[in-house]
């Protein structure tokens, strides 16, 4: 059998299950299929060939990687946009994985180490997020490589040793909506553009503008913001400011969580990101619940 590199695409719908709960099995059912049918032919279109729909999934196989970005990032597009009558739920979202290597194709059916990868990075992104292996991060143009945030290494299952991996900024992705950087922003307004985080622990205080890089919290030396607890992992979290949004990523064993001002419920982080906006505060190392857990307040400033 002829082994080819393609690029794989899983992208599949997320709320699918909340909705089979409130709209019922019949109505549920035919939701999904209309919304996974109208990814395929959007696949299609884009240039990728549909090998098969997975319940509420799709896999389908791309010659060109930058192709295959662009497509899953319109994806999220391509529901908006079904009419009114569809029935699609607001709640309905896709989560997409994406990675390139050499695959063999067999009765309808495709199989090598890029598909494995690609269900399981589809399997840890979150709604309305995609994550890439790293033959597609270097198959990227430098300008859409802008709108990639690196996860470090992500333990995949069925893979001996961690993976590189990386999360694409949906708003950033294709160049015709990409944003304005901040100083041409301000070259061309003239109107000055205040973006930082504040952090706070206890007397320990800092803060990271978009020009500062990136800050590690942890109780490493070489941490910049350094949180002596046994439970905190030595390099626990990176802060960061990527495409105008303020992004922290865990890296640590024992997890950690963001509590938004105003928010019900934490959003728990387990080797993933999420995109830091207002006021809160973040725990780390032990549950929510836990009011021993360390913890650093933060305000983020995004503001003209």
């Amino acid at each position: 059998m002829e082994q080819l590199a393609k690029t794989v695409v899983f992208a599949d719908l997320t709320g699918s299950t909340g909705l089979f709960e409130t709209a019922g099995n019949v109505a549920a059912t035919q939701i999904v299929t209309r919304c996974t049918q109208a990814l395929g032919v959007h696949l299609a279109r884009a240039g990728g060939r549909v090998i098969k729909y997975l319940g509420d999934g799709v896999l389908a196989l791309f010659d060109d990687p930058v192709a295959a970005v662009d497509a899953s990032a319109r994806a999220q597009d391509v529901l908006r946009d079904l009419p009114a009558d569809a029935g699609v739920s607001a709640t309905l979202g896709v989560k997409t994985g994406i990675e390139r290597g050499f695959i063999i194709e067999h009765d309808g059916d495709c199989y090598g180490d890029a598909v494995n990868v690609a269900a399981r990075l589809s399997d840890r992104a979150q709604a309305n997020e995609i994550l890439i292996g790293e033959s597609v991060y270097k198959a990227l143009p430098a300008a859409k490589r802008q709108s990639c945030h690196s996860l470090d290494r992500l333990t995949i299952k069925g893979k001996a040793e961690p993976l590189p991996v990386w999360r694409i900024d949906w708003s950033r992705t294709a160049e015709t909506t990409m944003t304005i950087p901040l100083e041409m922003y301000e070259l061309h307004t003239g109107q000055r553009v205040i973006q930082r985080i504040d952090l706070e622990r206890l007397d320990q205080r800092a803060e990271l503008a978009p020009s500062g890089g990136s800050l590690t919290i942890g109780r490493g030396e070489a941490a910049g913001f350094k949180v002596s607890d046994p439970r905190v992992s030595r390099r626990h979290a990176r802060i960061e400011w990527s495409g105008g949004q303020c992004v922290i990523t865990d890296f640590s064993s024992n997890g950690t969580w963001v509590r938004f001002v105003g928010s019900p419920a934490p959003v728990s982080l387990r080797r993933d990101s999420c995109t830091l906006y207002g006021e809160g505060e973040i725990g780390l190392g032990a549950a929510p619940e836990d009011f021993t857990a360390p913890t650093v307040a933060f305000r983020v400033i995004n503001e003209l």
